[in-house]
């Protein structure tokens, strides 16, 4: 069902306004596809009433492109006069289309000598995803956020990163817990019973059954953004927070993951790929941004899979 404020994503890639806190180096964020869902057999290690017996859940399967990090962006004080200052790897900078590249990777060690003046860094990234089964063939770049003590060691530890890939491994591991931010399904043009849930109508009301009884009150005597109206329903910005990641998997192991006949309206996974707890936003193929968990306060736990369904899921409702 809609619930305000309703507004329809502008952008497929989602933005996020919020990042979590580490001391150690380390990348923060990643992005992801979505392949489809499966079904998982583990060790029940949660304190319910099966605890230590085996349960069958449902897990969505998201794939990992090939990410690279072309460079770095420092953000400084003066927000609004220069709000940021962005150095890049002039070889991958082409790559992806950015023709004025004047502030080089070489041109860094000037602007580290006085870091004084920024007040946070960010590592400028781009996906590849030309050897994904569906044929996607963008190249659509992106800012991930990285921990660390203070900016002098973010800094250094992006800067290792330049022109390097960043793998699943460096970003998460079994057992912990990510937020997935991700845009949900379009349903298109809706009524107001299925976009809100409004109950249908006695006929000699109104002779009209599914619609709203009323607009609301003579007074104020307007029509408030309140009131259940048809419309647009769903390709909203949508996030889930504390998924459980059931496996991190290399594209090594992607054989062994795939359905008979490949993910519905998606193909066979050729990358990295993760298994996550639970349900996503979205259809298969569509992008979603990963983030460490900012709410956790569960342990992690290294879950015991048992069986892993490569069933084919055609027909499957």
């Amino acid at each position: 069902m809609e619930y305000w404020p309703h507004r329809r994503a502008k952008k497929v890639m989602p933005r996020i306004r919020s990042w979590p806190s580490a001391a150690e180096p380390s990348f923060l964020g990643l992005v992801a596809f979505k392949a489809g869902m499966t079904h998982v057999g583990m060790m029940d290690d949660s304190e319910s009433s099966t605890k230590g017996s085996e349960i069958i859940r449902p897990a969505t399967v998201l794939e990992i492109p090939r990410v690279y990090i072309y460079g770095l962006r420092l953000y400084s004080k003066k927000q609004y006069e220069a709000p940021a200052k962005d150095f890049y790897s002039k070889e991958l900078a082409a790559k992806v289309g950015i023709k004025k590249t004047e502030n080089t990777a070489e041109k860094l060690a000037e602007a580290k000598k006085d870091l004084s003046k920024y007040t946070d860094v960010g590592a400028l990234a781009f996906l590849d995803a030309t050897n994904l089964d569906f044929g996607n063939k963008r190249w659509m770049r992106f800012e991930l956020e990285v921990g660390g003590k203070d900016l002098n060691e973010k800094v250094a530890f992006i800067e290792q990163w330049l022109g390097k890939e960043v793998k699943i491994k460096d970003f998460i591991n079994d057992g912990d817990y990510i937020d997935v931010k991700a845009v949900s399904k379009g349903k298109g043009w809706a009524g107001v019973i299925k976009r809100y849930g409004v109950a249908r109508l006695m006929r000699k009301a109104t002779q009209k059954i599914r619609h709203t009884g009323t607009m609301g009150a003579w007074h104020p005597p307007k029509v408030l953004y309140t009131i259940p109206q048809a419309g647009h329903m769903g390709f909203n910005y949508r996030t889930e927070l504390n998924k459980r990641v059931l496996k991190v998997g290399a594209s090594s192991e992607a054989g062994t993951i795939n359905v008979k006949g490949g993910y519905l309206r998606y193909g066979n996974l050729k990358n990295d790929f993760i298994l996550l707890d639970g349900s996503i936003p979205g259809v298969a193929k569509r992008l979603v941004r990963l983030r460490k968990a900012i709410r956790n306060k569960s342990a992690i736990k290294k879950p015991q899979l048992t069986y892993i369904s490569v069933e084919s899921k055609q027909g499957a409702s």
